[in-house]
């Protein structure tokens, strides 16, 4: 995965095998203090969807690269130009945060069920959404069969697209009838039916004007399979 500051990325990956990644309700709570620790000093959170196998995640990236907390604290006063050099104190990139992220939540849940192996596939996805992009041909290699596409008409980009997509995910995989009646997405928070903390809703509804549009977006497979 490569970002770059400024823009708005759609982050996304799966179980390995398709397996289930959230075993207990608790699990999901765990995996979104992980993406606050993890994704949020990087990024605004604009839109989230944990499901039984797999999450999708849309942020707006602030920093690509930064101290990690621990050795933040441990260089502050310090001069920034001889932090590296006197300390050994490196940046961390979202990328690499992102994968320590996910190995932490792993080790978790190989304690809890007792089981080895990957959890998650191997390469976790980061789309640009750039203005330019009106939809893309698939999330993951097309061999999955895979694919997000939309009428096309010119008032919708594929960031819009994809927010509603992210939200309405549940309810095409035939979990809950309506989109606010999943707990684990962000859905409530732009509804106010919640007043969650994780995203930037200010931000979000500059973005989209809290679009919950009811156009109609074609989805295959796994995606909308538990």
């Amino acid at each position: 995965m490569e970002f770059t500051k400024g823009e708005l990325y759609h982050i996304y990956n799966r179980g390995n095998n398709r397996d289930r990644v959230f075993y207990t309700h608790g699990n999901y709570l765990f995996f979104l203090k992980k993406i606050n620790t993890f994704i949020s000093p990087y990024a605004d959170i604009i839109a989230w969807c944990l499901m039984p196998n797999h999450f999708h995640i849309m942020v707006s990236v602030n920093e690509v690269e930064l101290l990690p907390l621990k050795d933040l604290n441990q260089a502050n006063n310090i001069d920034p130009l001889t932090v590296v050099s006197k300390r050994g104190i490196k940046k961390r990139s979202l990328n690499q945060s992102i994968g320590i992220m996910l190995r932490s939540y792993t080790n978790a849940i190989h304690k809890q069920e007792n089981r080895t192996g990957a959890l998650f596939q191997e390469e976790t996805k980061a789309i640009l959404l750039a203005d330019n992009i009106s939809y893309v041909p698939s999330y993951f290699p097309s061999a999955f069969g895979t694919i997000i596409t939309a009428y096309q008409d010119d008032d919708k980009s594929y960031a819009e697209r994809c927010f509603n997509y992210i939200h309405r995910n549940p309810v095409s995989s035939n979990l809950v009838k309506r989109q606010e009646d999943w707990e684990f997405s962000s859905y409530r928070d732009y509804m106010g039916i919640r007043n969650g903390k994780l995203i930037n809703k200010e931000k979000g509804m500059e973005y989209f004007n809290t679009a919950q549009s009811n156009d109609p977006v074609v989805i295959h497979d796994w995606a909308d399979k538990t």
